[in-house]
């Protein structure tokens, strides 16, 4: 993800407004449903990520998600469960869930901001790139437990290994 590099006076107060120049400077495609509600597809490494903003005015608050394009067959749901406690144990910010209905994988985030009045730049760029990032870090270890029937310690333990340079 690029980062932008604005002025103060381009930002408005809309939080979904902040986000809406994130997704347009980096070409992504994106459905803005509402003043309330935003959708942004992202291309990845392993797939392409479906992010879904939504704005609460009530609470002042963002809600975040960040969908893996992948569903996790309904037999596969119990070692999956299992990754997800892993998952989330290693997170710093956000944690992963699953959609249960569509059996969807996601990252999820809330970025409260009562008091304030408007989000940075920074914080938005910060919660896409820091979702992303976890993203394309597990989404391999997703796919170990859902199609290649391992364990999710053995899925963790691959998807922890940092690799050096490309092949």
């Amino acid at each position: 993800m690029r980062t932008m590099d604005v002025s103060r006076e381009e930002i408005l107060a809309n939080p979904l407004d902040i986000v809406e120049k994130i997704v347009e400077y980096n070409d992504w495609t994106f459905d803005r449903r509402s003043e309330q509600e935003m959708a942004v597809q992202v291309p990845g490494n392993w797939c392409d990520y479906s992010l879904y903003f939504a704005w609460n005015d009530d609470v002042g608050a963002m809600h975040f998600t960040c969908a893996l394009d992948m569903r996790v067959p309904c037999d596969r749901r119990t070692p999956v469960f299992e990754l997800l406690a892993e998952v989330n144990e290693r997170l710093w910010m956000g944690h992963f869930g699953m959609w249960t209905d569509e059996g969807l994988p996601m990252y999820r985030h809330a970025l409260p901001m009562r008091g304030q009045l408007e989000p940075t730049l920074e914080q938005m760029e910060d919660l896409v790139e820091t979702a992303l990032h976890e993203c394309e870090k597990f989404y391999p270890a997703f796919q170990y437990v859902i199609w290649g029937g391992k364990t999710a310690n053995d899925a963790i333990a691959a998807a922890m290994i940092e690799t050096v340079g490309e092949a």
